[in-house]
């Protein structure tokens, strides 16, 4: 156990680093901002490029591995948007930006790292395959779902219109799409641009997670710690072991795939589950509260779900 939690504190030393240096004034709020711009919309999105541009898409994106991962995911949001209303009595709007939480999963931040850091980076393939449509999954269930549930008149036109343009938006998604041109297209990426990929993707992870711990010190704890607590057991318990009963039972999937299956389930809520609250104004707290909560538990439930795993 020791051995395994000194694979996975690091990368959240490196976050804790980025926390420190916000709350001591030693890194602006402008300057946090501006790694994340650079991380978020250029560096990561190159990883995520050259990951997808790659991949064996006949041996990589198997659906059995996507079964497993997102049948958590989903009933992670089921589980969350239910909880909220019959068990804390929110509103329809906050129930459904409350299940957005264990929804979304740290995939990149957090899972990328961890995995490499466990496993090696050539144990990354599958996680790039879940990532593929990882934020395109959940905001067409979480848009969609809330669409429905406010129901202000908007025709299902205007709901695809709404989804499509915050997938596409998205710098992530951007860089995913334009991987995939490059894989079924089978053009070679040139060596120099490469080699300038390589540069930017060394700076993705590292200055991310830094960038991470300066926007975590944002959210400070503040109330709703019943229900934050009820949606950090979903998304650090509730989904890798749906993964894990999935992937070694009817999934069939091989040691590697449960791996990236099960590490990536058992990530902390992501920033975006912030995001998604904040666009529609609803549960902003809860979810602040969670993404924050959710990180610093999971230094523990990661490295529990890594000594499980094969």
């Amino acid at each position: 156990m020791l051995d395994i939690l000194t694979v996975v504190l690091p990368v959240f030393l490196v976050t804790g680093a980025g926390y420190l240096a916000a709350w001591r004034g030693l890194f602006a709020a402008s300057a946090v901002d501006g790694l994340m711009i650079f991380t978020q919309k250029f560096a990561i999105p190159c990883l995520l490029f050259s990951g997808v541009a790659s991949l064996d898409l006949g041996a990589e994106f198997d659906p059995a591995l996507l079964v497993a991962y997102y049948t958590g995911s989903t009933v992670n949001f089921a589980l969350g948007l239910l909880g909220a209303r019959f068990l804390f009595g929110r509103p329809w709007p906050d129930c459904v930006a409350i299940g957005f939480v264990p929804l979304f999963a740290n995939s990149v931040l957090l899972g990328l790292p961890i995995t490499e850091r466990a496993y090696g980076a050539d144990a990354l393939a599958a996680n790039f395959a879940i990532i593929s449509i990882h934020a395109a999954y959940c905001y067409l269930l979480g848009i969609t779902t809330m669409e429905i549930v406010k129901s202000h008149g908007a025709g299902g036109l205007a709901t695809v219109r709404l989804v499509l343009g915050a997938i596409f938006r998205n710098a992530l998604m951007i860089g995913i799409a334009l991987g995939f041109i490059v894989n079924l297209s089978g053009v070679a990426v040139p060596g120099i641009l490469q080699e300038a990929l390589d540069l930017m993707i060394r700076a993705a992870l590292p200055a991310a997670l830094f960038g991470l711990g300066g926007i975590l010190y944002r959210y400070r704890p503040e109330g709703d710690l019943t229900i934050v607590a009820f949606i950090c057991a979903l998304a650090l318990f509730a989904h890798p072991a749906i993964a894990l009963a999935l992937g070694s039972g009817p999934a069939g999937l091989s040691d590697a795939q449960l791996r990236s299956a099960v590490v990536t389930a058992a990530m902390a809520p992501g920033v975006n589950s912030y995001l998604f609250a904040n666009m529609y104004g609803v549960a902003r707290r809860v979810a602040a509260t969670a993404v924050l909560a959710g990180t610093a538990l999971s230094v523990i439930s990661v490295t529990l779900w890594i000594a499980i795993l094969p």
